[in-house]
């Protein structure tokens, strides 16, 4: 194996079915796939660690297998954070930059950005992100970086993400304790976006819907800023749940005809159509029978998640509609219900694929993952234009000084 490399970047994405880890490293701008960790996890329950200790060992055991396929030692990591603690809400602030029209800086962005984050929070909420949706100078809206602009007053409209403490705090300390430092957190949906959802989308206005295991993540995006992110308790397992208790068997077989045969929409499924099971004797299943089970529980979502639309102002936003993402996204008829229930069209989000990528992380499950590590590159190229536009300025007020 060899030493720790400089240029790459490890995602960890635990989630209520699987945990994985993702490596790429940065081949002359671009990320290259280097290698992954895939296993079922353990330790978790309703979408939150519920016992530290096993999780812990699944994260440790799917590191070791994304070192031994990436060729590298794996210590930091970036982790996404998701489930039904998300909340996010949008708030504004601004500051007079004195009687004279002047120059706006980097600084003065800060310090409106300060300004519009300080609203009351309860105490065990922890800030995710904090996401400009625009700037306004002079009354001017619609700006979206007004560095080098001159003014005399600028405001932000600000949408801030946030989670729970002690969930955020979990998920560092299971990753600690797998020998993983934690560089950076995510939002999952933010990430899933990030790997699925075109320009064009985020101007017209979208909702990227993360299905997971026990919950639904959502984040908006309208005119090319982030308008709206939440949370809905209800995910594929849901579904299984519901089919083993309905058709009285065990939650694996359940899940295994979920996959196979299930389908959201009873209409589209032959009348006709039956296969045999064993359950435990042999015995004839109409699988209208799944879908007449599965498709309350997919209404049931979309309502939740029309609802949450409504309340955060933006259901009338989505101009390029909805793209559903996470494994349970692969579910049949999933996005018929979406384009009922919402009004709008809906499409599979598949994930962006990295240079030497296994074509079977392309799939709607990896989403996340891929995100994550699209955006953690794009956060360090960022961060890395600044540190060099700040060493210049340095730089020509020292040689102005002689």
């Amino acid at each position: 194996m060899s030493e720790k490399q400089d240029n790459l970047i490890v995602v960890l994405d635990v989630g209520s079915a699987w945990t994985r880890v993702l490596a790429a490293d940065v081949n002359e701008g671009a990320l290259r796939y280097r290698g992954h960790g895939l296993l079922e996890s353990i330790g978790m329950r309703k979408g939150l660690i519920s016992e530290l200790g096993p999780a812990a060992k699944v994260v440790k055991q799917a590191n070791e297998l994304a070192e031994w396929t990436a060729r590298a030692n794996i210590d930091q990591c970036v982790v996404g954070v998701g489930g039904p603690h998300i909340r996010g809400l949008n708030t504004n602030g601004g500051l007079d930059l004195g009687s004279r029209m002047r120059e706006i800086t980097r600084e003065d962005v800060r310090a409106a950005v300060e300004r519009a984050r300080a609203v009351e929070r309860p105490p065990d909420r922890e800030i995710l992100h904090l996401l400009p949706r625009q700037f306004i100078l002079d009354d001017q809206p619609g700006i979206f970086d007004p560095v080098g602009m001159v003014g005399a007053r600028l405001e932000v409209d600000l949408h801030i993400a946030t989670c729970s403490g002690s969930a955020l705090q979990s998920t560092i300390t299971c990753a600690n304790r797998a020998g993983l430092e934690v560089s950076e957190a995510v939002l999952e949906s933010i990430a899933a976006a990030e790997s699925t959802l075109s320009a064009d989308e985020r101007e017209l206005g979208v909702c990227l819907l993360d299905i997971g295991a026990h919950s639904s993540d959502m984040v908006v995006f309208f005119e090319g800023a982030v308008a709206h992110t939440a949370s809905v308790p209800i995910g594929g397992n849901h579904f299984t749940n519901d089919l083993a208790v309905g058709l009285q068997m065990p939650v694996a077989q359940a899940e295994e005809l979920k996959r196979q045969y299930g389908h959201a929409v009873v209409t589209a499924v032959p009348v006709e159509a039956e296969i045999e099971i064993n359950n435990p004797d042999p015995q004839r299943l109409v699988l209208r029978t799944l879908a007449e089970i599965l498709e309350p529980r997919a209404r049931e979502l979309l309502y939740f998640v029309k609802e949450s639309l409504r309340q955060g102002g933006v259901l009338e936003a989505l101009g390029a509609g909805c793209v559903l993402s996470g494994g349970g996204a692969m579910l049949p008829g999933m996005l018929d219900v979406t384009e009922s229930q919402l009004r709008v069209p809906a499409r599979t989000g598949m994930p962006v694929r990295l240079s030497n990528m296994p074509g079977e992380l392309v799939h709607p499950s990896f989403s996340t993952a891929i995100g994550m590590l699209l955006y953690a590159h794009r956060t360090r190229v960022t961060r890395a234009a600044e540190n060099n536009g700040l060493r210049a300025k340095l730089r020509a007020i020292f040689a102005a000084s002689f």
